[in-house]
């Protein structure tokens, strides 16, 4: 057994000592058939499973639909998908695949690799605004921010923050037709007080990560938390986290995340 499953069977007992309570939980992916060995990077079939059990045992809520029960504090239960940065795979593997399903999510798009046409720093190419408007032409597929240049926000200067966000917005506007709504903190990781006020000041809900289940009278809509989903989770362990569970694990790499890019800007 390897650490990842050792880590993952640690978090699935810890579950039955503590069981995830009811609300939203919402889960975070990345690429799907990108061809790469990371753990972030899913195979197309793993991808499809998933989301066949999503539609048979759980109800599957567009972020804004969540993000209203969650805002008035209403009794809720389901599942939220959400896809990170917009990588080409986005159009040409995963709204396929949730369309055969009809079931919506949310991409949080870095916009200045879109903008630019430029690979992100794991080699993976972007999406075009038209492949973009297309997935959005669907009526499944709402677009947030991802920041334009996907710099973390715990050390930039206030004005940094504002014109890269200001920016993200203009271009989501521009090309796919309305503001975004919604934004996702690079790496997952919180921004200064500064990034915070900003975010808040323009957009609805901020997402973060650790694996938490959003409860209904309890949820920051602007602290969001988000449950990663990786090429080793098991069809168990991926049912365990549709329904709340893994939080040990999603802790813990929380934590290693803070470590990891200490310091660091990008």
């Amino acid at each position: 057994m390897n650490s990842r499953t050792f880590i993952k069977r640690l978090a699935v007992a810890a579950d039955y000592v503590a069981h995830p309570p009811s609300g939203v939980v919402v889960l975070i992916y990345h690429r799907v058939g990108g061809g790469s060995a990371s753990e972030v990077d899913l195979d197309p079939g793993a991808f499809d499973a998933q989301l066949s059990h999503l539609a048979e045992h759980h109800r599957v809520l567009s972020l804004d639909d969540a993000i209203d029960a969650l805002a008035i504090g209403s009794p809720i239960d389901g599942v939220v998908l959400t896809v990170d940065d917009g990588t080409a795979d986005f159009a040409d593997v995963v709204v396929p695949a949730l369309s055969r399903h009809n079931l919506p999510a949310t991409l949080y798009a870095a916009t200045r690799f879109i903008d630019e046409g430029i690979e992100f720093p794991w080699g993976a190419p972007p999406i075009s605004w038209s492949a973009l408007r297309d997935c959005v032409a669907t009526g499944l597929i709402t677009v947030g921010s991802h920041t334009h240049s996907h710099w973390l926000m715990d050390r930039l200067d206030a004005s940094v923050i504002d014109g890269d966000l200001d920016r993200s917005i203009d271009l989501i506007g521009e090309h796919v037709g309305h503001s975004p709504a919604h934004f996702a903190y690079p790496k997952a990781l919180p921004g200064s007080a500064e990034a915070e006020i900003a975010v808040r000041q323009r957009f609805r809900s901020a997402a973060l990560a650790a694996s938490r289940v959003n409860r209904p009278g309890h949820t920051d809509l602007h602290r969001l938390w988000r449950t990663p989903v990786q090429r080793s989770d098991t069809p168990e362990f991926f049912a365990a986290k549709a329904r709340g569970g893994l939080r040990f694990e999603g802790e813990l790499r929380s934590l290693a995340g803070r470590v990891k890019y200490r310091g660091m800007s990008k």
